[in-house]
């Protein structure tokens, strides 16, 4: 969470010199999707907080997990004070930079990867994932499509329902961004 902030910080702390330079979302989108043969769960927010800094190619993604929304109220409340300890663990966050160089002021989709910590659950890991870039005017969309396995962020599942929970939860991330004002 340290971690989050010190990114945030910098990153705002630059937008006061290059403002041009520094894009964000705060209703960027993120659906999860869990397939069993016993039951599929899904949840989607569109509250997830997104800025890139087009100079030095940081990224940072914040959701609060209480946003996210379950066609099912139980599922959510399971969701929340059973599976994500959301009190304990309010948010779930990605900071990282992307590793190509992405001219910024050319319209074009341009496929990225993204090496950076994923912190859900209060554990941290490692990972590069894959997305696409699109740049069409004065506003930029990150997509990505990835997967988080529940144990790599001990996220305990009761015996009762490991068949209903998937071991990998399927994530996709929608975020269109416009220059920081």
């Amino acid at each position: 969470m340290k971690n989050i902030i010190i990114m945030l910080v910098a990153l705002i702390g630059l937008s006061i010199s290059a403002t041009a330079q520094i894009y964000r979302t705060s209703n960027g989108k993120i659906d999860f999707f869990s397939k069993t043969p016993v039951e599929d769960i899904e949840a989607h927010s569109t509250t997830t907080v997104v800025l890139l800094n087009t100079k030095t190619n940081d990224v940072v993604f914040q959701v609060l997990n209480t946003s996210f929304n379950f066609p099912n109220k139980l599922m959510q409340e399971h969701f929340n004070e059973k599976y994500m300890e959301s009190e304990k663990y309010a948010n779930s966050t990605f900071s990282g930079k992307i590793n190509e160089t992405i001219d910024y002021t050319k319209d074009g989709t341009y496929d990225v990867t993204v090496t950076g910590k994923l912190n859900v659950h209060g554990v941290e890991q490692v990972r590069t994932i894959t997305g696409k870039i699109t740049v069409k005017g004065q506003s930029i969309q990150l997509v990505s499509d990835f997967k988080v396995k529940v144990a790599d962020h001990k996220i305990e599942i009761p015996k009762l329902v490991t068949a209903k929970i998937a071991e990998e939860i399927e994530v996709h991330v929608d975020a269109t961004l416009a220059p920081k004002k």
